[in-house]
This record gives structure tokens, sequence and C-alpha cells, in this order.
């Protein structure tokens, strides 16, 4: 099963909120947010599979992705409200599809059900390419990622993966990078999840296109769409008091 963080108490009257993370990324990117909104309910932040302390699987498909969400959700007992972002906001939509009994509500941060073309594997050759036996603190791992190209932000994001101690990256980058085309893609789903769905994007972002809406609505005809103002694809970054008021806005409703 995947590992994960509780944060805050039971409230008998609230469901708990699952966030699930992006690719590279590990629940402890959200403890923060997390923290925040566990005043009022409890907030499970997981690891992906292959990601953080979760077990090393051999593939990365969303089905399997959210037969993984089903089972963490089975165990702190359900239904809940899930969020996921990116890698984890599509992982999310399959979930809900496919185990919608599972689920109150979804929200879905800037991602859509849809196939991208950017693939992620040079960010899986930079983490590579930094000599690990020369680190000692996650900023000297952070300037040979400067060095390699890897833009600021993306910098401290992966570094959080990183274990000094053991010298190893938390990611199992040979599994990511072998099923890329399954992560930048979409698989063929059918149904649809009639629960309140938001999709929440950064203005500043291109993921969610007006064009995208018509699937979207067709899988999940109670969505709801909302952006962020100046915020990109990493809103809960960019903006984490706006994303957290949103969310909570939402689920509070």
């Amino acid at each position: 099963m995947l590992s994960f963080t509780e944060h805050g108490d039971n409230f008998p009257d609230t469901p708990p909120l699952v966030i699930a993370h992006g690719l590279y990324g590990s629940g402890r990117n959200w403890g923060v947010i997390a923290k925040r909104l566990s005043d009022t309910r409890r907030v499970i932040t997981p690891d992906m599979r292959n990601h953080g302390n979760s077990p090393r699987e051999t593939t990365q498909s969303y089905e399997d992705m959210a037969g993984d969400l089903a089972e963490l959700i089975e165990h702190i007992g359900g239904p809940v409200d899930l969020c996921g972002h990116s890698m984890g906001g599509k992982a999310a939509m399959v979930m809900a599809l496919r185990h919608p009994h599972l689920l109150r509500r979804l929200i879905v941060a800037d991602i859509a059900p849809v196939p991208y073309g950017h693939s992620q594997s040079h960010q899986i050759a930079a983490m590579r390419a930094v000599d690990l036996s020369r680190v000692a603190r996650r900023s000297e791992a952070a300037e040979q990622l400067a060095a390699l190209g890897v833009e600021p932000a993306l910098q401290s994001f992966f570094t959080q993966s990183l274990d000094i101690a053991e010298k190893r990256w938390r990611l199992n980058l040979d599994v990511l990078e072998a099923e890329m085309d399954k992560i930048i893609g979409f698989p063929e789903v059918s149904g649809s999840f009639g629960n309140p769905a938001l999709f929440l994007t950064g203005a500043d972002s291109e993921y969610v296109r007006h064009e995208h809406r018509e699937l979207i609505k067709r899988l999940f005809p109670a969505a709801r769409f909302a952006k962020l103002p100046n915020a990109g694809h990493w809103l809960h970054a960019d903006r984490p008091r706006a994303f957290e008021a949103a969310v909570r806005t939402y689920l509070d409703a």
C-alpha cells in the first residue's frame, strides 16, 4: 500500500481529504497546505507509487495509480474528498471514474483528461547527472541542477525527493522513464462521475484549454471551472494561500 502522512484529527461531519501529488513529487510537497487545511478535516498526503517512501513497482499506468488510491481510501475509510495535481490529477480522475462510490468531491489541479506532447524525461537525465557523492546538503544538489539548466523552482522541488544520508533519489527513475508515454498520456476511459468536481487551473498555465471542456463535461457532468490569477502549472506553489482558500471554499460549500 502507498506510504502516507496524516494531518489533523478525525472530524465526524467532514470527509477526509486525500491529496495526490504530481510527477517527481511526494506527499511532503503538500505538507504546509495539508497542515493548514487540517484545522477542519483530516488530510492524507500519500506518496504515489515509485515516489517517496511508497513501493517500487514496474508500472506507472493511471489504472494502477487509481487502484493504489482506491486501496488507500478503503484503508482509511471512504468516501473521501480527493484532490490531485498534474499526474496526481489524472490518477484522481481515473479513480473517480472507476471507483465513484469512494469519493464525495473531486478537485483536479491544472490538468485535463487528455494526452500531452511534452515528455519530462529530460528532467530524469538532469537528476541522474547530479554527482550525489559530492552532495552533503540539498543546496549542493540544487547548484548542480542549476548548472544543468534546471529552472530554480524545479531545483528545490526535485531536491525534496533527495535522500541525503543514503545518497539516492526517492524516485524510481528507471520505471518513470520507461513509463513516460503513459504518464504524459491518458487511458481510454468510459462512464462518468456525477458528483461535484472542480477543475482549478493557473491563469497563466496552458495545460487546461477551453477545447478540453467538452470532454471534461462528458466525463464529469457536474464539473465547475475556476482559475487562480498570477499562477502557472504549479499553482499550489505559486499561490499557496489562494489555492488553500479555493479548496477550502469548494469543499465547505
